[in-house]
């Protein structure tokens, strides 16, 4: 059986850079357009990785532009089995702190999501692969992360951060918030590629707790996550069959 080929889209807290030997740039056009980046295929140890940064070089692309369609179809033209994503998101709850990471289960959204199926009647079922998720949470237990097992995403269209009046509603169907998971999961879904994401907690979503809100804040954390957040996704590595 062929070795699996992992597709990694990086969120905010992995940036634009993997760790790849023998890496090289794929530069292609989909027939949705151009994905954020040219994906980079390499090797981590013995796995085949193909990693795509979702906002592209110097996060230079805000999420309510980001051509998701694009992204996924090239992860496929280029014979990726499995995909990882990681999200940066707000916690809808005081007892999922930041630093913490989430590994939902599944995921909600009410704005528009993106599809394949534009031209014809096509009633998907998007699901967040289990074998997937159960390799990012070894993967952040082997790391020493804090981690939950499950959780609901709440999909928001961005750019701007929710309303208080927003999150007092989301709090009651989700666990973290964030832009773009819900997206890049039914899509993935709809080309039959598994899927599952790690969810990085860099703050409280606005009105969780008293302190004030601020993308600075947000970025902070993003950052002091990093390395966490790549440690996790090596590990998870290992744990794909």
């Amino acid at each position: 059986m062929a070795s699996p080929l992992v597709g990694i889209i990086g969120g905010s807290a992995l940036g634009d850079a993997f760790d790849l030997e023998d890496e090289q740039a794929r530069f292609l056009v989909t027939p949705h357009g151009a994905p954020s980046d040219p994906p980079r295929i390499g090797k981590h140890g013995e796995r085949t990785v193909a990693f795509l940064p979702r906002h592209g070089k110097d996060h230079r692309i805000p999420p309510h532009k980001l051509n998701h369609r694009a992204n996924v179809w090239a992860l496929k033209e280029l014979g990726v089995t499995h995909i990882l994503g990681t999200s940066s998101t707000g916690s809808l709850k005081k007892t999922i702190r930041p630093g913490t990471f989430v590994v939902p289960d599944d995921f909600v959204s009410y704005w528009d999501i993106p599809t394949y199926f534009d031209e014809r009647v096509v009633h998907s079922t998007p699901s967040l692969d289990d074998g997937l998720r159960k390799a990012l949470v070894t993967g952040a237990q082997d790391a020493k992360a804090t981690v939950r097992g499950q959780g609901v995403y709440v999909q928001t269209t961005g750019p701007r951060l929710e309303t208080r009046a927003e999150v007092a509603y989301f709090r009651t169907i989700g666990d973290v918030v964030g832009m773009t998971m819900a997206s890049e999961a039914t899509l993935a879904s709809e080309l039959g590629i598994p899927y599952a994401a790690l969810c990085t907690v860099d703050n409280f979503a606005n009105g969780i707790v008293d302190e004030p809100l601020t993308f600075e804040a947000i970025r902070e954390t993003q950052r002091a996550n990093a390395d966490l957040t790549r440690s996790i996704v090596v590990h998870a590595l290992g744990h794909i069959g």
